[in-house]
């Protein structure tokens, strides 16, 4: 089953509305929420990611910081808010440690991140090899910039997808379209953040409406 992972972000930023935003749709029947540790503060995050958790949300904080520093101090917010999931980033090899002995399931981007909002770069062959070597050190499953790509998606995904690791692709999935490819191709789970504040699959809807027309593409 492919899973729908709401991003409480735009931009690449948390929100700083977010913990309104995720009272007018906690009665939605999403049980993935996300959000970045860039945007809002810690105290305010601690708050959002409470109520999640007491609402019975799986949480995912993504990481969308370039150096090294940045990303183990958001590794480090990762594990003060307990969060279930660690997503993106690029320093495996440092990120590993902190979180050994923890719950905390890491899935790290792959292949070369630029700029922000974050973009894919390189040829699908390093893309490929990138993800073989993030095997070999015993992730869980990967983060995949795919349609932040500048090539052909498609065969992209499904030449990551051949390495074997459950999947995430994150990031400028803003139509039914390719909320159906997700669901087609077997993809483990997928983000929107952007796309549903913009209501693209709702115009005249509230978020919850928007939410809830993704969630009922993938059932």
């Amino acid at each position: 089953m492919t899973e729908f992972i709401f991003m409480e972000t735009y931009n690449d930023m948390t929100r700083s509305d977010v913990v309104p935003i995720y009272k007018e749709i906690r009665n939605t029947n999403v049980k993935f929420i996300g959000f970045k540790d860039i945007g809002l503060p810690l105290p305010k995050l601690k708050e959002l990611h409470a109520m999640m958790k007491k609402d019975g949300r799986i949480t995912f904080l993504e990481v969308v910081s370039a150096s090294e520093k940045e990303t183990m101090q958001s590794t480090k917010v990762a594990l003060e808010l307990g969060v279930d999931y660690l997503i993106g980033g690029t320093y495996i090899d440092a990120t590993l440690p902190l979180i050994k002995n923890t719950k905390i399931k890491y899935f790290p981007y792959v292949g070369k991140i630029v700029d922000h909002p974050c973009k894919l770069r390189g040829s699908i062959v390093e893309i490929v090899n990138d993800t073989k070597k993030a095997k070999e050190k015993g992730i869980l499953g990967i983060n995949l910039l795919a349609y932040r790509y500048n090539g052909d998606v498609d065969k992209l995904i499904e030449k990551v997808s051949a390495v074997g690791l459950p999947m995430i692709v994150a990031g400028s999935i803003d139509s039914y379209e390719r909320v159906r490819k997700m669901k087609d191709m077997d993809i483990w789970a997928f983000t929107i953040g952007g796309a549903i504040f913009d209501k693209k699959f709702l115009l005249q809807g509230s978020l919850t409406d928007n939410i809830n027309a993704v969630l009922k593409e993938i059932e």
